[in-house]
């Protein structure tokens, strides 16, 4: 059994979303590691989604109603239009970290990340602003309500064994964990 508030968030490449079915091999990995659905947030760029607007549609639907959460990664380093977010049922939208390295230093680099939060209050979609690497872009973030943060200022990447110390435990099935990711 997991902690409770341990959220799960896996970046999925453009093979791994066109596995001949993610949805089924997903469920298999929640089956096996005893992850509830709501807890695993797979986060998709939308480049992945224009290649094949019907099928990532069909397919992030089919994911959904697993009841996995579903991010759109890199936000504004793409084609980003707003009708993508019309479209696909996204659970959050993550801003893309060029954006917000250039918050103290380009004042549109600013606009476009406070337009992003406001649209996605607008939309009720949970905001993250990715590469934060100052206290002067948290604190940008913090005044204008980000939803969350991420990014070397509040944590650097590890190995999911140091991850553990961290929060008290391993999870019992590590390698069916490390495997899926």
């Amino acid at each position: 059994s997991w902690r409770e508030p341990l959220q799960i968030a896996v970046n999925l490449s453009p093979v791994q979303f066109k596995h001949g079915d993610l949805v089924a091999l997903v469920h298999s990995i929640l089956l096996e590691t005893g992850l509830s659905a709501g807890r695993l947030e797979l986060e998709i760029t939308e480049g992945v989604l224009i290649d094949d607007f019907e099928r990532g549609l069909s397919l992030l639907r089919r994911l959904k109603a697993l009841g996995v959460r579903i991010a759109m990664d890199d936000f504004g380093s793409g084609y980003s239009s707003l009708s993508y977010l019309q479209a696909f049922p996204f659970d959050k939208i993550k801003i893309d970290r060029e954006f917000v390295m250039n918050i103290g230093r380009n004042p549109q680099s600013a606009a476009i990340v406070r337009a992003v939060i406001g649209l996605g209050r607008g939309l009720d979609v949970p905001i993250v602003a990715e590469g934060v690497e100052t206290q002067e872009q948290l604190a940008f973030l913090t005044s204008e309500q980000c939803d969350e943060v991420q990014g070397y200022f509040i944590g650097k990447p590890a190995p999911i064994a140091k991850y553990a110390s961290l929060v008290g435990h391993l999870p019992a099935r590590t390698d069916v964990v490390r495997r899926a990711v």
